[in-house]
């Protein structure tokens, strides 16, 4: 039984190409309210996947729920889409082409002039309005894509690559707009390689590999179960000889020490602070990175690629 906050549902979702399985047996949810991280190298199947939630091919086999149902039309009025393949009206001045797409989605006109303003002002674009998407910076037009996806303030929302050829300064307006979005209730998906943005910003993420779904669940928890067993440790004195350390390396003024299987981070601490050879300012266990896990669990030669099928 479906959560009442739960935005999309896909069950057991498979799609093959020829002889290439290009989805096989993914299943995940995605939540009003959150960011949900959808990673994977090249080729591992998610714009495969964003496509069949989108209608815009059909799975082989497995169960697809937007917004409480099966895909409609009225529904698609509901989502909002940033491709990474960005394509608007280029021959149409920017003004235009977002009243356009606006009432495309159902709103009024003058809802979406008064919107456009809004949103437009806000990524600072405003000025620029009356020129047509051709005469528009690379950064602008990500920019202006991004309000055309989410000028009606979708209930589900799909990003792929939001920050690509994004300044830090406009990557901060882009993220925080999204921010913006899910705090109001909106079910996000970010396809992204960009890491440090998933850490900051999904609190659940899902990993695809050659089709497969390798990783699902909460950042925190994935974080912790592939944790490297190590601690790093600033202190005041000398580091007394300890036992149970399998390796140990110094690091920017701090020690970082790898701890042997049978020992815990509790049993390490209570010996440095029973020490009388030093003094510990700080005691921390690892985690390790996202882009640790995603090069552990991929393959180095697959990041950090982009995605372009």
């Amino acid at each position: 039984m479906l959560q009442n906050n739960t935005a999309l549902h896909v069950q057991d979702l498979s799609k093959t190409y020829a002889t290439v399985k290009a989805v096989d047996g993914v299943s995940f949810e995605v939540r009003h309210g959150e960011i949900f991280g959808m990673l994977g190298p090249n080729g591992a199947g998610k714009t495969s996947t964003i496509r069949m939630i989108l209608d815009i091919i059909k799975p082989d086999s497995g169960q697809i729920e937007v917004l409480g149902g099966p895909m409609n039309e009225d529904k698609k009025a509901r989502i909002g889409y940033l491709p990474e393949e960005r394509g608007l009206y280029e021959d149409m001045t920017l003004l235009d082409t977002l009243l356009f797409l606006g009432q495309l989605k159902g709103l009024s006109r003058a809802e979406a002039h008064s919107r456009a303003e809004k949103y437009l002002r806000i990524v600072d674009l405003w000025d620029v309005r009356e020129r047509k998407i051709d005469a528009l910076s690379r950064g602008m037009t990500q920019k202006a894509q991004f309000v055309a996806a989410t000028l009606h303030e979708p209930e589900l929302i799909i990003v792929d690559e939001p920050f690509s050829g994004l300044d830090p300064i406009n990557t901060r307006i882009i993220k925080s707009l999204l921010i913006q979005l899910r705090e109001s209730g909106s079910a996000i998906i970010m396809s992204t390689h960009q890491m440090n943005r998933v850490e900051e910003m999904c609190s659940r993420i899902m990993l695809i590999d050659h089709g497969r779904q390798v990783l699902y669940g909460l950042v925190e928890d994935i974080r912790t179960r592939y944790a490297p067993h190590a601690i790093e440790v600033e202190f005041e004195g000398e580091l007394p000889d300890l036992t149970g350390i399998a390796q140990s390396e110094q690091q920017n003024g701090a020690y970082r020490l790898l701890l042997n299987e049978g020992t815990s981070p509790e049993q390490l601490l209570k010996t440095l602070v029973n020490s009388d050879t030093l003094q510990v300012k700080r005691f921390e266990e690892l985690r390790a990175s996202l882009e640790e896990i995603f090069v552990q669990v991929v393959g180095a030669e697959a990041y950090p690629q982009e995605e372009s099928a």
